[in-house]
């Protein structure tokens, strides 16, 4: 069979550099896996494969193998470990799709534990992989199994010898049949892409194309061995940091590659059965018949780091499905990992590839099984494998006081080294419920090596305080620190293991102890001597931490104090405290905790700031949330159990001593400089000791409560939202911060708007907790009363005298007698307040301690006793007199008032007494506010009438005005005559609007827009449409205008726009920002992206009555308009801009189609704000914006002359003869379009507009004159309205036939058109009822009447009827009203019949009619559709659903993707992948830049899937993220899914993105962001 495989394979492989891999993959189906099958089955491979189906069944192991970037699910209710995951697939058929989940994007390598029922508390398996249709036991027939173990064996051993094959081994003589070679390159993570194409483009002449496929392990070059010797050479000679070139026989060539591809056929003949895996295991796993040689699978995973990515994946694959997938194999492989893990382990951290794709990350699938676990701890003593793997890895960096020293360490190796306390952490994921004398003494051997561990910590990286001069080289501190990080959860699982098992937890602490007592980090310089304070001796050695070395990591004093604190808890604490008395000296046990404590004390006092930023950093991270825990909190503890233990005054003096206070306190007047400092972060540390008991057995509070007052603190702070809060929590060894369980009780959720987040704010009921002296603040800022905490437990109870000790009066008086006598350098008010704090927890113990019992059992004394204690009530009596104490005077009142009282009766009858007192004042209060609401009743009853009647006089006046709404025609209302004077912006000057006036201008943007398209996608090309003569009814791409509504001179803007230019050229990547060759800029007030300005011109007033019109017939003539020079020039700025961005053509004055685009650009921008008003269903005028108002308003002024100083009238003559040609068939020609290709709308303003050059000559320029104007605007409009019509009517075609009902006189003449119609065509339904048609027309021609109401609204000044500013329901009649049109439209053709009949047989006469009626050609149906973005799903686990089936349609690999959303049309794209580069204007794009070339002509909404954000885009070269619509429960987006929460639509985020691109907002939206964001690097949008 070998000899089979051998013959055969260089025949089908490497026969040339490039194969076809098709027909090569036939090729070894046919002639190599086909005849392997047959042997296998021993007959017919189907036949076989049929037989072993029938008799076994489906894994109950899902086993599915994720890819990068694959979302994955953790339930935080049910799974044992954040590392038990579902695949996408198994979440949606599990129970857990109901709980509280997580989802994130795998890194790759990981498996589904769908079906392990050791992951999971509930709920292990899908629907799919329920263990009651699956079984894991399947027994081979004798032969079949006999042939399989052979097979499996040849064939394995086949494919390890040949991948673990290294270029120095010698080629066996029967495999050299040719002398060819190949120089291979092997691909790694050191070198970019680009620079390993420049070195093949340099040393084997390929072009960039060809270089660019040579990723991974590629043949560059096939030749002698001579040629492929010199490739090699000049490959590593050009490479600075050389590639990695080996040089291979092309028979060996050949047998890798198939020895790869029986990756895949071995994982498909595994699959057909369990027996088959089991085999194959066992063939994987048997010992080799050679003595030196390790099992097969051994082999393959000492070779991990030598072999290249694909044939790393090939054997992770083969793993998952086979060894992992079977309980029994996976333990013995598991003990074969941990066998060779040191040596694994030291690979990885020379190797240079990825973790994921290291044979080391199967560590997680292993050591995370319990079961497995733990007997890994029993048989293989995992703990002290890894912990040696560690200290051998770490080693060299050992000094010789045998601690760490981190200098100058290599950052890449030093984090791989690190992965391995991941190891670590998940061996004691679950920690034992019964404990067997194999594994306590197992599990203490390796909690030895770990302390050991922890001893070359303990004290490493010591700092000396600088004097004289600034340290001229920052230490290392950041690696010592990333290991504090890594342990700081593996010292609480050794604590919770050891705490498990009182004989654990006795031996474990014995073992810790003398792990410190061992220690001689920073021992004493001198002997111990004697202290006197208030007749009381301290005997110590003396130490100051500013003047010899100290450290700040103490993981053995930390985790001796995590240990103390769980043996509160045990049956039989006795024998513990024995052995504490005998061996335990307290003062060394708060020895080094208190020198850590006083080094951030000296460091917040600027005491060390000669020694750098360094050690700022590491006092920063010792307070810090991701360390504190295990730093700052245990030293806390630590002094505490030291304060329960020793004398309250020897604690008191031992603090002052270390804090190199004591003589300060002690008589001494030579004061350090940073004295007050230091007091005051003493007096601090004696608040925390005494006052922070929420730890679970210093007193009695449960996890919950700790949880519940960190919370309540942080709240206390600001308002904060949920992912805040859970950064200022620390998180457990499963990532979890029991928030969720406690924030009910103590806050109140607010939701968010559509920006923001959710906030949650503090209940007031819980205020009384807040303690302005939290231990985890960084500083105070208030002046309030101490909370009451909770009781000590006994063994911590005689904390509390610290209180009332001695030496802490003593100190005490001293302060307060300092701020008595007012010596202002001796004393600040920080300390005061410490001070007062302290007085008032005193009290509160005592008052606590007197509730509790009587007078005579009390043994807490404060008040009571010597003179001392009274000289301080006393001074506080001073104090209250003292001005610069004012702002501490309600907290001094408060303490002298809580002085408890002997008489405890009086005390109750006192508080009696003031409670009646309070329900007596609130009762007078309530009956006050009765009294005052009756006697001004009256007050409030006569407000009403005064303003319904104004409200009915403004009524009136409306109507009155009224009867003059009429825009069009000879019965035209009035123009307003108001004066406009407005402001610049930049100058603050005021001007009134005229024509003759120097130029004020709004600035503007226009841009291309596909808002309104009724078939996106489509593009417009010039030599194939009319356009822009004619705008199709699509509306495909259309021209938008919008403003901001900002004014400025014109002068001014060129000023500002000159300055604008000068000043970004230099301003780094301000080309992202604005494009200055195409004239843009930000608006000076708002920051809006402009590209253009838009001269305002005045409505001249105008009043059409019976004089004027006399008067006109008799002058024929009307006045000359004239514009101010300035006013000319801005016009041209405005209509070139617009003609240049609609076309997408250079700059051009002179082109003809200038004023044609000026007009199109006109009429879209009203289409469009028609649209996005019926969209928000607001009235037609009153509900604009101003910078609405002014893109209309202004726009339909400009364009009327705009064109006017360009030199163009002949050929506004000729556009005006061709816009007619297409109402007017007989003028008609074969490029006139038909009415069906026509916008109506784009057509009347064009002839509205275009209609005066009919009256201009060379010589004279004439206007027509008001009457003219106003029958001209009146019979374009009834032709145009009449046209649209027949084009509604002729392009509906989903009609059905509406009989019976009431046939009104509107009814019946709807009736007659359709029938003139129908006669015209002799195409369209005869059974359509009257109604139903009037109904179609109405329903059609509503939005072209509202376009054409804002148009003659803008461009006459007569202001609308009242109807259309009240509502938007039933205008119809309103709108025919204003624009001089009959109540019923289809009175236009009853009373012009004679004229319409021959029109209608011209319209209906055009081939494109004809074609549309037989359904050859697409028509637009009106009322046109609303574009909407995409519906997407409430659930964002169903876009991950549809992203994780997404398949890229160029691209074959298993690489991760980003499949994108277009929010416009629903189509997936796949982004920021070469596989969907293409060509679109010369240059290459992204997928997603040249989908929005022509889904939104250059602009784009995407939502990347996996990473939960949002891509605007606008050009090729612009684009931004914005937050996704989605938002968890918090109210919170979730970027990338950093927290992984689910995700639910906010309906509200999303309409406010669907405004943002029905109002053109996304190009100023993308400008913001980029001028907010500082860029400091350009991203490459066009490769989006």
């Amino acid at each position: 069979m070998l000899c089979f495989v051998v013959e055969q394979v260089p025949q089908i492989y490497c026969l040339e550099v490039e194969s076809n891999s098709q027909e090569e993959e036939e090729v070894v189906q046919s002639r190599l896996l086909q005849p392997l099958e047959w042997f296998l089955f021993g007959e017919d491979p189907q036949a076989g494969l049929e037989k072993l189906q029938q008799g076994s069944a489906s894994s109950q192991l899902c086993g599915r193998v994720f890819k990068e970037g694959e979302t994955v699910y953790s339930c935080r209710d049910c799974a044992i470990d954040p590392t038990c995951v579902l695949c996408m697939d198994c979440f949606q058929d599990s129970v857990h799709k109901g709980h509280r989940y997580k989802m994130h994007a795998s890194s790759g390598g990981g498996f589904c534990d769908c079906g392990d029922l050791e992951a999971w508390k509930t709920g292990p398996c899908c629907s799919k992989h329920d263990p009651g249709a699956a079984t894991d036991e399947c027994v081979l027939e004798p032969g079949l199994h006999e042939r399989a173990q052979k097979l499996f064996q040849v064939l394995l051993r086949y494919a390890t010898d040949l991948l673990v094959w290294e270029e120095s081994y010698e080629l066996a003589a029967e495999l050299v049949k040719e002398d060819t070679y190949y120089c291979v390159l092997y691909n790694d993570e050191h070198h970019s892409y680009d620079h390993v194409i420049y070195t093949l483009q340099r040393s084997v002449q390929c072009d960039h194309s060809e270089a660019h496929t040579h990723t991974g392990r590629r043949a560059v070059k096939r030749g002698k061995l001579r040629s492929c010797q010199q490739a090699k050479d000049l490959i590593r000679h050009i490479s600075l940091q050389p590639l990695r070139v080996e040089i291979l026989h092309s028979a060996v060539m050949a047998h890798q590659s198939f020895a790869m591809r029986l990756g895949a056929w071995f994982q498909q003949i595994i699959g057909y059965s369990v027996g088959f895996r089991q085999v194959f295991c066992q063939v994987a796993l048997e010992p080799s018949s050679e003595g030196d040689q390790p099992s097969l699978i051994s082999r393959l995973m000492l070779h991990d780091s030598r072999l290249y990515k694909g044939a790393r994946k090939f054997i992770h694959e083969l793993i998952f499905c086979s060894l992992l997938m079977e309980t029994e194999y996976k333990r013995r492989f598991a003990i074969e990992f941990t066998k060779h893990y040191k040596q694994l382990q030291k690979d990885y951290t020379l190797d240079d590839h990825e973790r994921s794709i290291s044979i080391t990350a199967l560590s997680v699938q292993i050591f995370t099984v319990p079961t497995l676990a733990r007997q890994l701890i029993e048989e293989g003593n995992v703990i002290k494998v890894i912990v040696d793997t560690v200290m051998e890895l770490l080693s060299e960096h050992l000094d010789a006081n045998h601690r760490f020293h981190f200098q100058g360490y290599n950052s890449d190796k030093f984090f791989r080294i690190q992965v391995i306390f991941h190891d670590l952490r998940y061996i004691l994921i679950s920690k034992p419920s019964v404990w067997t004398e194999e594994l306590r003494t197992q599990f203490l051997e390796g909690f030895r090596v770990f302390l050991g561990l922890l001893h070359c910590m303990q004290g490493m990286e010591e700092v000396k305080r600088q004097f004289g001069q600034h340290i001229e080289v920052e230490p290392e501190w950041e690696a010592g620190f990333s290991i504090q990080r890594q342990l700081r959860h593996i010292l609480v699982m050794f604590q919770d293991w050891c705490s498990s098992d009182e004989t654990v937890l006795l031996l474990s602490f014995r073992e810790c102890h003398r792990a410190l007592m061992r220690c001689n980090n920073q021992p004493f310089q001198s002997e111990a001597t004697d202290y006197y304070m208030c007749k009381h001796i301290l005997h110590v050695s003396p130490y100051k931490v500013s003047q010899e070395p100290v450290s700040i990591h103490l993981p053995i004093s930390r985790a001796l104090a995590g240990e103390e604190n769980h043996t509160v808890h045990l049956s039989a604490p006795m024998g513990l405290g024995k052995l504490l008395c005998e061996s335990c000296d307290f003062t060394w046990f708060a020895e080094h905790p208190l020198r850590c404590v006083v080094l951030a004390a000296q460091v917040s006092a600027e005491m060390w700031r000669r020694n750098g930023l360094s050690l700022v950093s590491q006092v920063y991270y010792y307070h810090d949330v991701k360390c504190r825990d295990e730093m700052f909190d245990k030293d806390v503890i630590m002094l505490q159990i030291a304060a329960s233990k020793m004398d309250p005054n020897h604690f008191i003096m031992l603090i002052l001593q270390r804090f190199e206070l004591f003589d300060v306190f002690n008589g001494s007047l030579e004061l350090l400089k940073q004295w007050n400092r230091l007091t005051e972060e003493m007096l601090y540390l004696l608040i925390i000791i005494v006052g922070e008991r929420y730890v679970p057995g210093i007193s009695h509070v449960t996890k919950e409560d700790v949880t519940m007052r960190e919370v309540i603190h942080l709240l206390c702070i600001q308002p904060m939202a949920h992912s805040s809060l859970v950064k200022g929590l620390p998180e457990n060894e499963s990532h979890e911060t029991g928030l969720e369980t406690v924030i009910p009780k103590v806050a109140t959720f607010k939701k968010p708007g559509v920006s923001g987040h959710g906030l949650y704010e503090v209940k007031k009921e819980c205020l009384p907790e807040f303690n302005p002296f939290f231990f985890h603040y960084s500083k105070s800022q208030h002046t309030l009363r101490p909370p009451v905490p909770p009781p000590f437990c006994p063994a911590f109870s005689s904390i509390v005298h610290l209180l009332c000790c001695d030496i802490l009066i003593h100190i005490l008086r001293r302060v307060l007698q300092r701020a008595v006598e007012d010596r202002a350098t001796y004393w600040t008010e920080a300390m005061i307040q410490r001070s007062l704090h302290l007085i008032g927890q005193g009290l509160l113990e005592e008052k606590a301690q007197l509730g509790a019992s009587t007078v005579e059992q009390v043994t807490f004394d404060f008040t009571i006793g010597s003179e001392h204690r009274k000289s301080v009530f006393h001074l506080l009596s001073k104090m209250t007199a003292l001005p610069s104490l004012e702002a501490q005077k309600d907290m001094i009142k408060w303490t002298l008032q809580i002085v408890p009282d002997k008489d405890k009766a009086e005390r109750k009858r006192k508080a009696e007494a003031a409670k009646l007192h309070r329900q007596k004042i609130m009762a007078q209060m309530s009956a006050m506010q009765k009294n005052f609401i009756e006697s001004h009743k009256m007050l409030y009853d006569n407000i009403l009438p005064s303003s319904t009647s104004s409200l009915l006089q403004e009524g009136d006046c409306a109507m009155e005005l009224g009867e003059l709404c009429v825009a069009v025609g000879p019965q035209r209302g009035s123009t307003p005559a108001e004066r406009e004077v407005l402001t610049c912006i930049l100058c603050q000057e005021e001007q009134e609007v005229q024509a003759r006036s120097p130029a004020m201008v709004l600035t503007a943007c226009v841009q291309r827009s596909t808002v309104l398209t009724q078939c996106r996608g489509k593009t417009l090309a010039n030599n194939e449409t009319m356009y822009p003569l004619f705008m199709p009814p699509d509306l495909a791409v259309g021209t938008h205008t919008g403003s901001c509504g900002h004014v400025m001179h014109a002068t001014c803007w060129q000023k500002y726009f000159e300055a604008v230019q000068n000043t970004t050229r230099n301003r780094l990547h301000a080309e992202l920002i604005i494009d200055l060759e195409n004239g843009e800029y930000m608006c000076p007030l708002c920051k809006s992206l402009c590209n253009t300005v838009v001269p305002l011109i005045p409505l001249e007033p105008l009043t059409l009555n019976y004089y004027v019109i006399s008067q006109s017939h008799l002058s024929g003539e009307s006045p000359v308009r004239k514009y101010s020079d300035s006013i000319a020039e801005m016009l041209v700025v405005c209509a070139t801009t617009v003609h240049r961005v609609g076309l997408q053509t250079g700059p051009n004055e002179l082109c003809p189609a200038v004023p044609v685009m000026s007009w199109n650009t006109c009429a879209f921008t009203i289409q469009a704000i028609e649209n996005l008003l019926q969209e928000e269903d607001k009235t037609l005028f009153g509900s604009l914006q101003n910078r609405q108002v002014g893109q209309i308003d202004y726009r339909g002024g400009t364009v009327l002359d705009q064109f006017s100083p360009i030199p163009s009238e002949g050929f506004i003559t000729v556009t005006l003869l061709s816009f007619s040609a297409s109402l007017l068939p007989t003028m008609s020609s074969e490029s006139t379009p038909s009415i069906l290709e026509v916008d109506f709308f784009h057509l009347l303003v064009g002839l509205v507009l275009a209609i005066p050059a009919l009256y201009q000559e060379e010589a004279v320029d004439l206007q027509p004159s008001a009457v003219s104007s106003a029958y001209n605007h009146l019979y374009i409009l009834h032709l145009v309205t009449m046209a649209h019509m027949v084009q509604v009517l002729l392009s509906s075609t989903d009609d059905t036939a509406v009989f019976g009902g009431e046939e009104g006189e509107a009814e019946r003449a709807a009736a007659e058109l359709y029938a003139a119609v129908s006669q015209c065509t002799g195409g369209l339904r005869s059974d359509v009822s009257g109604s139903s048609v009037a109904d179609r027309v109405r329903r059609g021609v509503t939005p072209f009447l509202r376009c054409a109401a804002l148009f003659f609204n803008c461009l006459t000044g007569v202001p609308p009827p009242e109807e259309l500013s009240i509502t938007s329901q039933g205008q119809m009649e309103a709108l025919c009203s204003y624009l001089a049109l009959p109540c019923d439209v289809f009175q236009l053709f009853q009373e012009h019949r004679g004229t319409v009949f021959p029109l209608l047989q011209r319209w209906c006469g055009h081939p494109a009619v004809t074609k549309a009626l037989k359904g050859e050609m697409q028509t637009i149906s009106y009322p046109r559709k609303r574009n909407r973005l995409i519906e997407l799903p409430e659930d964002y686990s169903a876009l991950l659903n549809q992203a994780s089936h997404f398949q890229c349609p160029n691209s074959t690999d298993d690489e991760r993707k980003h499949p994108t959303l277009c929010l416009f049309c629903g189509t997936i794209l796949c982004s920021q992948s070469t596989c969907c580069h293409s060509q679109l204007d010369g240059e290459e794009v992204g997928a997603c830049t040249a989908h929005a070339a022509t889904c939104g002509a250059g602009v784009g909404m995407f939502l990347r899937i996996r990473e939960c954000e949002m891509v605007l885009m606008a050009s090729k070269t612009r684009g931004s993220t914005y937050p996704a619509p989605y938002l968890d429960d918090y109210g919170e987006t979730d970027p990338q899914l950093g927290r992984g929460n689910p995700l639910h639509l906010c309906p509200e985020r999303y309409r406010k993105l669907h405004q943002l691109w029905q109002q053109h907002c996304i190009l100023e939206e993308i400008a913001r962001s980029l001028e907010v964001v500082n860029v400091m690097f350009a991203f490459e949008w066009q490769m989006l």
